[in-house]
């Protein structure tokens, strides 16, 4: 297949990763992943201990050039998940930062030091440039002496597996999915289309790099484009203004981002106009609240697009950037992505009305090879060709797609009725008395489950009241989706990406 990176192959000159003073152009990249690259060749797997920094990017920039398979791993394992993603995954290295600390669980792989010397020295502001990229060093094999060139690499199959990424876990142990060179090419060329992604686009982001909202969207994309990306080490708000105010085009982010850039704009001009100024705001990974759309569009003029992915499938829609910036919607399929919606028994609607819920199923070039070591979770994913996302949604007639949970824990049956969580979460976030909601589904002897509300108060002093919120669901959708019990808390509990784990939610 074609180079996945054409900027690296062409020795670009052009900024292409800065992480805080640390930055290299397309070239130097090419050198330091280059150096690396032909370090850890003929490796069966590799890990990538994947701090947000700059060596994370060269381990795995590295792994794509040599054709070695990485397991991106999340420094805020348990040791627990650490020890079965190392025994499942099997990696014969571990790429690191040179003044990483790795826990015991990693202890007895060798280790390849990702450390790229002088990189960033003499950097101008905002500029990207690094200096001394040529002297990376590449830890336990010693330093390269010379660039291997992109020829000396061999050229692989579209098939061939570049990333296994270690899903969440939360039906039991992680499972690898093995995502392919062209699933990450066809994801980040349907992105080009959707988000009109150009080489001139610099991305600000300040998201985990052991996923693929972090790293193949907001590392591999830009590097894909031609273009740059700033990640900000972690995210504040005076780093978003400070970056989108100095030529930054883009921002990704996940909700809680959002929601804290929302709760900051209304005493911050300089936050305002820096966004207004940006070409394209991004959220994913979950939900934004329609609540912050409002209040980010009133402030800034601009409207945050979201779009839906998975581990397994990448990116399967998105609200185009040429698009109808509808809040509350992931928009529509990209380009060569199916898409359908299926009842209980697996039959494919005919039609869509925008309100009647369905379990998305997808195929196409975007979606992972398989589940590593586990080829009977595997075959459950997929029935005829097509993958089972477990995730449920509505789909207006011009094809937006309405997200509204997960079928596990977000599709409710009560009274006879199916029951998407996720709307009655943004009804009861637009209350003025709560700052979070969750909605789960518990046992009900007479409506099979009702209809419970977690919520985080504005105030926790003075909490609105369970018969206040009930009444305020129904006057906002229909009286069986108001919540029959309501629960307070100081705080939802989140995953690493701010997702809410409501299988942590009971009573």
């Amino acid at each position: 297949m074609s180079p996945l990176f054409p900027a690296l192959t062409a020795r670009s000159e052009r900024p292409a990763l800065r992480f805080g003073d640390r930055a290299l152009t397309h070239a130097e990249l090419a050198d330091a992943a280059g150096f690396l690259a032909a370090r850890i060749a003929g490796e069966r797997r590799i890990a990538v201990w994947a701090t947000p920094t700059l060596g994370t990017a060269v381990g795995v920039v590295a792994a794509l050039l040599a054709g070695v398979p990485a397991v991106p791993v999340n420094p805020r394992s348990g040791e627990r998940e650490l020890a079965h993603i190392v025994a499942d995954s099997a990696p014969t290295l571990i790429v690191a930062e040179p003044d990483a600390i790795l826990p015991p669980a990693l202890a007895e792989l060798a280790r390849v030091d990702a450390g790229i010397a002088g990189a960033g020295a003499g950097a101008g502001a905002g500029a990207g440039a690094g200096a001394g990229a040529g002297a990376a060093g590449v830890g336990a094999g010693g330093a390269a002496t010379e660039h291997p060139g992109d020829d000396a690499f061999p050229e692989l199959s579209p098939e061939a597996p570049a990333l296994i990424v270690y899903t969440s876990g939360t039906t039991g142990p992680p499972k690898g999915a093995v995502v392919p060179r062209r699933a990450i090419a066809a994801t980040l060329d349907a992105l080009e289309d959707a988000w009109q992604w150009t080489a001139d686009d610099v991305l600000v982001h300040a998201l985990p790099l052991f996923h693929v909202h972090g790293l193949i969207l907001g590392i591999l994309g830009p590097l894909r484009r031609g273009g740059s990306v700033r990640h900000l080490g972690r995210f504040d708000t005076e780093g978003v203004t400070r970056e989108l105010s100095s030529g930054a085009t883009m921002l990704f982010g996940v909700p809680t981002m959002y929601h804290r850039i929302a709760e900051a704009l209304a005493d911050d001009a300089a936050l305002a106009k820096a966004l207004a100024g940006a070409r394209l705001l991004v959220s994913g990974s979950a939900a934004l609240p329609v609540h912050d759309h409002e209040r980010i569009a009133a402030a800034t003029g601009r409207r945050v697009i979201e779009r839906y992915g998975m581990t397994e499938t990448l990116m399967n829609t998105s609200v185009r950037a040429d698009g109808e910036p509808r809040a509350g919607t992931v928009g529509v399929p990209l380009g060569g992505v199916e898409l359908r919606l299926v009842d209980e028994s697996g039959v494919a609607f005919e039609a869509y009305d925008g309100e009647t819920v369905g379990e998305i199923q997808v195929r196409g070039p975007n979606l992972f090879t398989e589940y590593l070591n586990r080829p009977d979770a595997t075959e459950a994913a997929f029935t005829d060709g097509w993958f089972r996302t477990g995730d449920m949604a509505i789909r207006d007639p011009d094809g937006y797609v309405r997200i509204v949970g997960r079928k596990a824990t977000d599709l409710i049956k009560s009274g006879g009725y199916k029951i998407g969580a996720g709307e009655i979460e943004n009804v009861l976030l637009e209350h003025p008395g709560v700052r979070e909601a969750a909605v789960t589904g518990e046992p009900d002897a007479d409506l099979g489950e009702r209809i419970v509300a977690w919520i985080v108060p504005a105030r926790a002093e003075a909490p609105p009241s369970a018969e206040e919120l009930a009444d305020h669901v129904a006057a906002q959708l229909a009286a069986h989706k108001r919540p029959r019990t309501v629960r307070y808390l100081d705080a939802l509990p989140r995953n690493d990406m701010g997702k809410i784990m409501k299988r942590a939610l009971h009573g």
